[in-house]
């Protein structure tokens, strides 16, 4: 992929495709977020983080989803929900462990989840989240997450999982911000190339995700949750 497609690809987990060739670049560079910064930085007010969940899906899915907000030991559901999609903003530790957002603390990535991701996706943010509060380093995490996979105690995507990221107030990365609306879909581990995903012109960019043993792609959409176009959808 050529480097100016590269530069509109927030690095985070729902981003994971900057692997493709900025991993290099981010070796070679100094991560400003070497550590966890202290909790209360990444910890939100209720209200606002329920208002930010919901804004990642259209008004008609996000007012009957349940909401679940960060605490000092993991999320906690905020708000039942009657659809079954789940809502919850996203911190940087989702990210790869060699990700220059995993401990940056004003990462705020707005997830709506389908059921189906609720099932299958959903363990792997909240069981990364608890490990991650209960002090265990970013090795350690990765390893317990993919030990819990690989023995079937957490479940690889079902079909059809997937989730909504339409939030203008989302913030993915210092080089990106909001990035662009987009879905993002979650398969078992498989390769991106398979989806036509990361060529020059592609709609579908795709990364695997050694960790969750699992394959993302995201597919940007030209509107915000809010009905708003995305005036960079062109580009």
């Amino acid at each position: 992929m050529k480097r100016k497609a590269l530069e509109t690809i927030p690095f985070t987990k729902f981003m994971l495709v900057a692997v493709l060739a900025a991993a290099c670049q981010a070796q070679e560079v100094k991560t400003p977020y070497p550590n966890m910064a202290p909790l209360e930085q990444y910890l939100m007010e209720r209200n606002a983080e329920i208002a930010l969940a919901r804004s990642a899906a259209p008004a008609n899915i996000s007012k009957d989803a349940e909401v679940m907000v960060l605490g000092r030991h993991g999320y906690e559901v905020a708000v039942k929900g009657t659809n079954g999609f789940v809502c919850v903003v996203e911190r940087g530790w989702d990210a790869g462990i060699d990700d220059p957002v995993f401990w940056n603390p004003k990462i705020r990535g707005a997830n709506c989840l389908n059921p189906a991701a609720v099932r299958s996706y959903l363990p792997q943010i909240t069981r990364r989240t608890e490990l991650i509060l209960a002090g265990r380093s970013k090795t350690q995490m990765a390893a317990e997450i993919q030990a819990a996979v690989d023995k079937k105690q957490m479940p690889l995507p079902e079909p059809g999982a997937m989730c909504y990221m339409l939030s203008k107030q989302q913030y993915v990365s210092d080089d990106s911000g909001h990035w662009h609306p987009h879905l993002m879909f979650f398969v078992p581990l498989t390769e991106p190339a398979e989806w036509g995903a990361n060529l020059d012109g592609a709609a579908v960019f795709g990364a695997k995700d050694p960790i969750g043993r699992l394959t993302i792609f995201f597919v940007p959409v030209p509107r915000w949750s809010d009905g708003t176009a995305d005036s960079g959808h062109e580009h």
